[in-house]
């Protein structure tokens, strides 16, 4: 059951308030690969990248089941770079630089080993290339996912509502669901935006969980109180490869599994922000993720006797 990942694979300087580090593997398709490698492989990368990305991490993504013939390699170029500085809440930043360098070119072309996807993973991207992705594909796939942001909001709004409409799932924060909408209310704003096209949305609250939303029907799973947070840039990515990982794995798009997905999502984001970049994704195994979905469980798993 083949997985498709589109997204961008960089280079990230970080610092927060526990820490920095001046050049780290980042990028949206690499944190959901590292995620969504851990319930489903293969997955079918579609990324640009730098003769400076380096091989060795190349070779790790490899080792996972992650396919690199939708990668395009500019041997003489430079990969996109983002530095950010993180508040003390961690949940505001300011970014200090951003460099396209070889994404400014990103045209991605599908090879045809790809067109037998089922499922498709839409990173926050422009939306004119994520319409190219879905309309290069012969068959519709069984489950599309797309994440997204405000700056398409505010650059490129006709081509995210054509995009949106192309798609089955929406990943947004809160704030850009109130923005999208013109909702302050987030099952008013949910409403509407499902309205545009998307069976499922799911809006993340960072720290304070996420919600899913499929017509009127609502499920709600909490952040897992943590002892250590060094950084959340990879999280939202990372949440969204465990999340689509699940559902390729188990086959069942049903709203009942997404809620399973949802937590297996949070799980997975909950490591991502114990060290910096996908440092502690890349160490995690398969007991620990399940140790961790078990404390998800305990919880928000209560009884409740009224006399």
């Amino acid at each position: 059951m083949s997985l498709i990942v589109v997204g961008t694979m960089a280079f990230d300087a970080l610092e927060t308030p526990f820490g920095k580090v001046d050049r780290i593997i980042g990028g949206s398709a690499t944190y959901v690969a590292w995620s969504a490698s851990n319930f489903t492989q293969p997955i079918k990368q579609v990324s640009i990248i730098g003769g400076d990305f380096p091989q060795e991490e190349i070779l790790r993504l490899q080792h996972r089941g992650v396919q690199f013939e939708g990668v395009e390699v500019v041997k003489d170029g430079k990969s996109f770079f983002w530095s950010g500085r993180y508040h003390m809440d961690m949940n505001t930043r300011d970014t200090l630089v951003t460099d396209l360098n070889v994404l400014s070119q990103f045209n991605p072309k599908l090879p045809a080993s790809y067109q037998d996807c089922e499922f498709l993973m839409l990173g926050n991207l422009v939306p004119a290339v994520q319409i190219s992705v879905i309309n290069q594909l012969k068959k519709r796939p069984k489950l599309i996912v797309m994440d997204t942001m405000n700056f398409w909001m505010e650059t490129a709004l006709d081509e995210l509502k054509q995009a949106i409409g192309m798609v089955d799932v929406l990943l947004v924060n809160d704030s850009e669901a109130r923005q999208l909408s013109g909702e302050y209310s987030l099952v008013k704003a949910a409403a509407k935006i499902q309205a545009m096209g998307p069976q499922f949305l799911i809006i993340k609250k960072g720290e304070h969980g996420a919600l899913l939303f499929h017509g009127r029907e609502v499920f709600f799973a909490p952040a897992l109180p943590l002892d250590d947070v060094y950084d959340p840039t990879g999280a939202g990515d990372t949440f969204a490869g465990g999340f689509i990982g699940h559902l390729a794995s188990s086959k069942d798009i049903s709203f009942e599994n997404m809620k399973t997905a949802i937590i297996v999502g949070s799980a997975m984001a909950s490591f991502c922000v114990e060290k910096f970049g996908p440092l502690r994704l890349q160490e995690i195994s398969r007991e620990d993720i399940e140790t961790r979905i078990g404390q998800f469980v305990d919880l928000v798993n209560f009884e409740i006797n009224l006399v």
